[in-house]
Parts: C-alpha cells; structure tokens; sequence
C-alpha cells in the first residue's frame, strides 16, 4: 500500500511529500524545506517511520520546490532525478534565490533524468513518470496507477493551474496538456498538489475556471 506524507514549507506554502510503502522504502519529491527547522522536521518523520529513501525526485526546479535539494543529497546520499528540460531552470536558482531572502540557498546539480514513461520504484509499488510541460519546460507527475493518487506539483491545483508567466512557461502548453494527460487519469484520482489541498481528477474537469468543462478562459 502507497503511503503519502505531506509537509508544508518554506514562504511560499510549498508542499513536500515522503511517498513509501510498507517496506519501508521511500523517495523523496520537491523538498522546499528552507532552514535548519523544517529540515528537521521532515528528517523526524523519515526516522520515526524507518523509511529508507531511495530516490529525490523534482516535480520541477523553481526556488521553492528545491530548497532542500542539497541537503537531502547529503544527507541521505541520494541522486536527484530532473527532465532534462529542467536542467537550466535548476541552474538558475542560484542566481535568483537571494532575491527572496533565500540567502543560504545551497544549489545542487541533477544525477539521473526522467523522461516520460520512466517508473519510479517505491518499495514494492511503482510511480509512473507523466510528462505534463507548461508551468515550467520539463514538469513532470509522478502518478500511482493502483491506488489512483498522483503528486502533481504546480500543473493542477484545486480550483485552478499552475503560473504561466515565469520564464520557460507556456499557458496554452499546460491547458492541452491536463487536457491530454492528467484529465486522461480515472475521475476519482487523487492528486497531491505543490502547493494547497488536494484535489481529483472529477473536481477540476467538472469545476476548475482554467481548463474544466465550464472554462471561462
């Protein structure tokens, strides 16, 4: 059974997820964890459930989705996983973190890259890579078909879509591809968002103002 845990970090209401199995195994997705508090709290959880992380993953590479990238490298010795699109994106936090007060920002570079179709293993359960482009050049979702739940990170959110207006977005990219991709996924799928509650698949067809079935965009 797929375990999702939650944390909520940094200034900008970032969610990080510990994504594990009854194994004990685990990885690690978008640690926005910006100083030494929120870094403990996340590793508190980690050892107080024994989970042995395998992989850290991103979503994508925007400042605040990447915060604890070196940290949980070092920490746990694990190797970052990025679409190749990200790449530059990734890179180029080192020059705006200090913009927003991130003035000890460690950058990191990525050891692996996904692309679409990749599977993840979680333990014994797997995490199928979806190539979902638009808020940033290579986001991607990482979706657990048998229990219908997806961490989506900025594409989708309850209610509405991720920022377009940031450099490598693309608005009518995102609009086609929750169309094509996330909206493909089964009504009740749950999906765990990068930032605010979660939401299903059935919800944002039926009622997101960006991209459902009564879109005023």
């Amino acid at each position: 059974m797929l375990k999702i845990k939650s944390f909520t970090f940094n200034p900008f209401q970032e969610n990080t997820y510990v994504v594990y199995d009854e194994s004990g195994k685990g990885v690690l997705i978008d640690p926005g964890c910006s100083d030494q508090f929120e870094q403990q709290e996340l590793a508190d959880f980690i050892e107080s459930e024994g989970i042995k992380l395998t992989h850290l993953l991103n979503t994508h590479c925007h400042v605040d989705h990447v915060l604890g990238n070196a940290w949980a490298k070092n920490k746990y010795g694990l190797d970052l996983w990025i679409h190749p699109n990200e790449k530059s994106v990734l890179k180029s936090v080192e020059v705006y973190a200090p913009n927003y007060g991130f003035v000890g920002y460690r950058s990191t570079e990525a050891d692996q890259f996904l692309q679409e179709g990749d599977k993840i293993k979680v333990g014994k359960e797997t995490l199928k890579v979806l190539f979902v482009p638009g808020h940033a050049p290579g986001h991607v979702v990482f979706f657990h078909e048998p229990s219908k739940q997806g961490i989506c990170g900025d594409t989708l959110f309850r209610g509405s879509i991720g920022r377009t207006d940031l450099p490598g977005g693309n608005h009518n990219l995102l609009l086609q591809k929750i169309k094509e991709v996330l909206f493909k996924l089964p009504h009740d799928a749950v999906m765990y968002p990068g930032h605010g509650p979660e939401t299903t698949i059935g919800y944002e067809i039926m009622n997101n103002p960006f991209v459902g079935l009564n879109a005023r965009y």
